[in-house]
């Protein structure tokens, strides 16, 4: 028997179970954490507002994790997204190395996303697929060419596994 979580029932397993989560991604995705902030805000008012069923747990995530990206994508897209890039993941020069976390937010969107939900959320590339709309072997090309990236700019200083 499948079990749905809707309404409030879904917001306050959601509010308690992955609230970091959510946090955490669009932080992620944004230029700071008042941002990421305003972002968690958002996403858990589209929640309340929403009448969406969920089957469990991990579909509920998911619904979060990819409204989160869509929001974060939107705040990008309204402000002078050049600028904040720029600002936001400007590297030192000289002998310093940018940390992993640092390359990995200079990564285009799809690539950044990909590695931080493989990397850190622990998603499989079907997994991925499924969030963020898109083929397995379309996730797995944003795997491999993230690492790549992340390779050069980490001058070779980035494990893969």
């Amino acid at each position: 028997m499948t079990v749905f979580i809707r309404g409030k029932d879904a917001f306050s397993y959601a509010f308690k179970q992955f609230t970091d989560t959510v946090y955490r991604v669009a932080l992620h995705n944004t230029v700071n954490s008042s941002d990421a902030e305003d972002v968690v805000q958002e996403v858990f008012i589209k929640l309340l507002e929403s009448n969406k069923a969920f089957s469990d747990g991990e579909h509920l995530k998911a619904w979060l994790i990819r409204v989160t990206v869509n929001l974060c994508r939107d705040k990008l897209r309204k402000s002078n997204r050049e600028t904040l890039v720029e600002n936001a993941f400007a590297f030192k020069t000289g002998e310093e190395k940018p940390d992993v976390i640092e390359a990995v937010k200079s990564l285009p969107e799809n690539y950044r996303n990909t590695i931080y939900l493989h990397y850190y959320e622990g998603y499989t590339a079907k997994e991925i697929g499924k969030i963020l709309d898109a083929k397995e072997n379309t996730v797995l090309s944003w795997l491999s060419r993230g690492r790549e990236a992340l390779r050069k700019e980490l001058d070779g200083g980035f494990d893969d596994e």
